[in-house]
């Protein structure tokens, strides 16, 4: 499993380096995250299906199916998002930001991005390699959670590009649908498709150790899609963009849980 985990790591590593040479001319940043989803899909059902002592066919098939799943369908979005656009506007942000070091400081910056792809793939590696009988409750449970999380996710870019379609709305902030709930719907249900892989990997009775260890892939996706690399970014660009309007929205509008508020309230 370690020799295992470390060839993927180099296989991220490669990969983020070629998405690089891609990036690092203006117009094509928004190819990043296109790259760094199916990289890390590729990988990890890659790394699932491989076998090792103790693993279940089934097991692995299953858990490899869902990251496979889940690669095409982010991958898929953010492509045809990117192929009408060209630069995603926190990288563009960057650009100006980091000036004449843009280049180094980018490549070490989707290097940084390879790590968190390596930590996501060793969580899909340890929920598709747990010993013991398959199916059971907890193999179930967690492949209905990562297709509700995949179906969540799509509803909430559906809604949003169905909002943006409207000439009206060119410069108005959505609130339909999930939209109403959640500033970031589409974020919450990328967060809650890695508590699938944990589910899977500690299993019904939670007596494989190791498995414990899969908790890593939601509490670090929390992490970066609320502080760091998700939320605060956007906001920052929704805030230069859209001014008092969005920072009415984000008075009644909660950035991460869809849970609707009674009433105008300070951030939770």
């Amino acid at each position: 499993m370690t020799l295992l985990s470390a060839l993927c790591g180099g296989a991220l590593s490669i990969i983020m380096a070629g998405a690089w040479c891609i990036a690092r001319h203006p117009g094509r940043s928004g190819w990043i995250d296109v790259i760094w989803s199916l990289a890390v899909g590729l990988v990890g059902a890659v790394a699932a299906l491989l076998p090792s002592p103790d693993t279940i066919p089934l097991r692995q098939g299953l858990v490899a199916g869902m990251v496979a799943l889940w690669a095409l369908r982010l991958g898929g979005h953010i492509a045809l998002r990117t192929a009408g656009h060209g630069d995603d506007p926190r990288y563009a942000e960057l650009r100006r930001e980091w000036g004449e070091r843009f280049a180094l400081r980018l490549f070490l910056f989707l290097q940084i991005q390879a790590v968190a792809g390596w930590l996501l793939v060793v969580c899909v590696m340890l929920a598709a390699h747990r010993p013991g009988i398959v199916p059971v409750w907890s193999d179930g449970v967690g492949a209905i959670l990562l297709l509700l999380a995949v179906i969540g996710e799509g509803v909430a870019d559906a809604q949003l590009r169905a909002f943006r379609k409207a000439p009206d709305n060119r410069r108005r902030i959505c609130e339909s649908g999930l939209w109403g709930l959640s500033r970031h719907p589409n974020y919450f249900f990328e967060w809650l498709g890695w508590i699938a892989y944990a589910l899977i990997a500690i299993g019904p009775d939670g007596h494989w150790a190791e498995g414990w260890l899969a908790l890593i892939g939601p509490v670090f996706m929390y992490w970066l899609l609320v502080h760091v690399s998700g939320i605060p970014p956007l906001e920052a660009h929704m805030l230069r963009s859209r001014g008092d309007a969005f920072r009415a929205h984000q008075r009644h509008v909660r950035p991460f849980w869809p849970i609707p508020r009674s009433h105008p309230t300070g951030e939770s």
